[in-house]
C-alpha cells in the first residue's frame, strides 16, 4: 500500500484484521524509518500524521497567549472592581 498519511495503512490492516487474522504485515517504510514484521503493527498505528503534529504544536504555543490573555481579561476586571469599591467609600 502507498499512502500520503505514515499511519493510514496500519489503521486499515489493524480495522481489517478484527475480522480476521490476515493480511500480515512484512515490513513498512515510513519517513525514512523501517519497520520490519508484524509486531511493529502498533506502533505504526501509533505514528501521527504530519498535520497531526502541527495541530498539537499549534495548540502548545497557543496555551500560553490563552492563559496570558484570560488572566489579563480576568486581572482587569477584578482591578476595576477593587477601584470602583474605593472610589464608592
Amino acid at each position: 500500500m502507498f499512502s500520503e498519511v505514515g499511519n493510514a495503512p496500519a489503521k486499515l490492516i489493524k480495522n481489517f484484521r478484527k475480522k480476521s487474522n490476515k493480511p500480515l504485515l512484512k515490513g513498512a517504510f515510513v519517513e525514512e524509518a523501517i519497520y520490519v514484521g508484524d509486531e511493529t503493527l502498533d506502533a505504526l498505528v501509533s505514528i501521527k500524521s504530519k498535520e497531526e503534529m502541527i495541530g498539537e504544536i499549534i495548540g502548545l504555543l497557543q496555551s500560553p497567549a490563552k492563559n496570558v490573555i484570560s488572566g489579563l481579561k480576568s486581572g482587569g476586571g477584578k482591578l476595576a472592581g477593587i477601584l470602583k469599591t474605593l472610589s464608592e467609600r
